[in-house]
């Protein structure tokens, strides 16, 4: 016999008791400011980076377009990871930085901005973002290269909320 239901020995808040998933209440939480701040990095080729920071790319300007999509991946994360509430976001933003001299080669910095005032965090709007921006830019040279490598895809601070400010230790 199958089931979905897997029992937790830890308290999971997205998991009932019976090991089910649910979408979390949080209509007894106080709104307040909420922040998250995301990086990541696409790896590439230096061909594919020169074309890049040279606006050479065919499809267009890729890091404006993989900023439109970074900022819609923010606002549309409740549609993609399942328990998500939609949230109304009163910031997204989206930044690159061109990078040559890292050792894992030529990338693309990514690094999201999120914000809201409401009773759950946006972490996962700020990892979306990254994310989106990150798929983008590989979509948008695979012509070029599609040896090409998203990493480091990590919420590197977040305030708001009952647990208040964390920064991550890089």
């Amino acid at each position: 016999m199958f089931t979905t239901a897997v029992p937790c020995k830890a308290p999971l808040t997205h998991v009932d008791a019976s090991g089910n998933a649910h979408m979390v209440d949080v209509s007894e939480k106080p709104p307040t400011l909420r922040t998250a701040i995301a990086r990541g990095h696409i790896q590439m080729s230096k061909e594919t980076f020169d074309l890049i920071k040279q606006d050479k790319i065919k499809k267009g300007n890729v890091l404006t377009v993989a900023q439109v999509a970074g900022i819609q991946g923010a606002k549309s994360c409740s549609q993609l990871i399942p328990l998500c509430h939609p949230i109304a976001l009163t910031k997204a933003s989206v930044a690159f930085t061109m990078s040559d001299d890292s050792p894992l080669g030529h990338r693309v910095e990514i690094e999201a901005h999120v914000r809201c005032k409401g009773e759950t965090g946006v972490e996962m709007e700020a990892l979306a973002a990254v994310s989106a921006a990150a798929l983008t830019v590989f979509d948008m040279c695979k012509a070029v290269s599609k040896d090409m490598r998203i990493g480091g895809i990590r919420v590197v601070e977040k305030s708001g909320g009952k647990s208040g400010r964390w920064t991550s230790d890089e």
